[in-house]
């Protein structure tokens, strides 16, 4: 790995470069949310020659999902073959010098816009006077006479007939503050070609005060591939619009990750999955899609799952659908009577032993050869026992809807169909009244009032 490099760009080459596509922001970088006051603080340190702070650069070849808009405007890729500097420290400084120096119109996330073109240089305030520490850049000009104040933009682009026009006495700040943007030094460090796991911590260290970012961020950013059409953030969401039909919208993306990588590799750490060869995921993600919609149909029609916010670990859909990739390869769409037999055993040592509340990664690695076994109509062996006395449930039946000991019970009731106290209709199960602990229709499964009006202690009211 090849050291850091630091640089130095002025204000021509930084525009220069991030107009051309040679410097870029990454996927992962949060949104721009400075406002216009901040930025102008920051263009005060620079028209008074203050440091501002270092940029930190990712240099590499490699081609990221990066967001292309900075501002309104649509900036061109990278040419390919050349390097491109992502930047991972000072996102939201080199925004705010950027639609400054362009006089940009920027709209939020929220719709709310901030017009940065209304940035103005204050040429009354007086620098030799040390007692006057007032701000040279301002954005209220609503008390300042006219030309006592220039717009920003105007002291960088106006025409010499434009800047003639002001008073004499403000002609020397004119070209003093202009001149002193232009030979302004912008300190950068340039991390050359390391790899995306190490560019992403270098960020999260910089960046987020210790809270990593999610191995699915970093994925996106890595497996974007503008020839292949390949955008995984855009790919997750499509599939999930496409679960909603069947009531299964709720599974996150990490399952998915792992599954690719236990395709891959056999193994699903978040060091593996971050190690993935780009091609090689993109090759696999219809397959690993389609196996997890097979896992899906396996829940709701063998299982009678109904909703995917009952299942008692959404990791359980990992090791169901590597057994149908598995028998996918083998030409195979459906488990034999040995092999259902062998994976619904499977699911409900999982979900009433609590497999999966820790160690979630090394757990499934060796889950992965469980399902071989399965698939050889082998049982596997189980180094960890379920508790199903009467004594053990009433101990541990207290509700929650986020326990998996609750919701496999859960599974089982609702496998049941259970019918309406009032009309006798089947109860439909839906996610939407699954996310609330005191959603009203649990009284499907807990009918607590109605217990408690017959004398049932609360304690054994809300118990399974």
């Amino acid at each position: 790995m090849e050291p850091p490099k630091l640089t130095h760009k002025d204000y021509i080459t930084l525009i220069t470069e991030i107009e051309t596509g040679k410097i870029k922001i990454p996927q992962f970088q949060r949104d721009f949310v400075w406002t216009l006051a901040s930025s102008a603080a920051l263009l005060d340190s620079v028209i008074k020659l203050y440091p501002i702070g270092t940029f930190i650069l990712w240099t590499t070849q490699e081609t990221l999902r990066s967001v292309r808009n900075i501002g309104n405007l649509d900036l061109p890729p990278a040419k390919e073959g050349e390097t491109t500097n992502y930047v991972l420290d000072g996102q939201q400084r080199l925004t705010s010098l950027f639609a400054a120096f362009k006089g940009l119109k920027i709209t939020r996330s929220s719709g709310k816009s901030e017009d940065f073109s209304k940035i103005y240089i204050d040429l009354e305030v007086n620098e030799s006077d040390p007692s006057e520490s007032k701000p040279i850049v301002i954005t209220d000009v609503s008390d300042r006479k006219e030309g006592a104040c220039i717009r920003l933009r105007d002291l960088l682009y106006g025409s010499l007939k434009m800047l003639v026009a002001f008073p004499a006495e403000h002609h020397g700040k004119l070209d003093k503050y202009k001149n002193r943007i232009a030979a302004y030094n912008f300190p950068f460090i340039e991390a050359p070609n390391v790899p995306i796991d190490i560019a992403t911590e270098i960020f999260t260290r910089l960046n987020v005060g210790g809270k990593s970012l999610t191995p699915f961020e970093i994925m996106v950013a890595k497996t974007y591939d503008e020839k292949r059409e390949f955008d995984l953030e855009e790919k997750y969401r499509h599939f999930i619009d496409r679960l909603e039909d069947v009531d299964y919208q709720t599974i996150p993306n990490q399952p998915i990750l792992q599954l690719i990588a236990l395709i891959l590799s056999k193994d699903c750490t978040r060091q593996t999955i971050l190690r993935l060869e780009k091609n090689a995921f993109i090759d696999t993600w219809p397959k690993a899609i389609e196996s997890m919609e097979s896992a899906i149909d396996y829940f709701r029609d063998s299982m009678r799952i109904p909703v995917s916010g009952l299942l008692p670990y959404y990791t359980l859909i990992v090791p169901f659908a590597y057994f149908f990739h598995r028998l996918k390869e083998n030409n195979k769409e459906s488990p034999n009577f040995e092999q259902g037999r062998l994976l619904e055993d499977f699911f409900w040592r999982c979900s009433l032993g609590m497999r999966y509340s820790s160690a979630v990664e090394t757990k499934l690695a060796q889950d992965r050869h469980r399902m071989e076994r399965i698939l050889n109509n082998e049982s596997p062996d189980y180094d960890w026992g379920i508790d199903i006395s009467p004594e053990f449930l009433i101990d541990n039946g207290f509700f929650r809807p986020s326990r998996s000991f609750i919701k496999a019970i859960l599974c089982i009731l609702a496998a049941q169909r259970p019918l309406s106290f009032r009309t006798n209709a089947i109860v439909r199960i839906g996610n939407d009244w699954l996310k609330r602990a005191n959603s009203k229709n649990y009284h499907h499964f807990f009918p607590r009032a109605f217990l408690k009006k017959k004398g049932v202690p609360e304690d054994k009211a809300n118990n399974i």
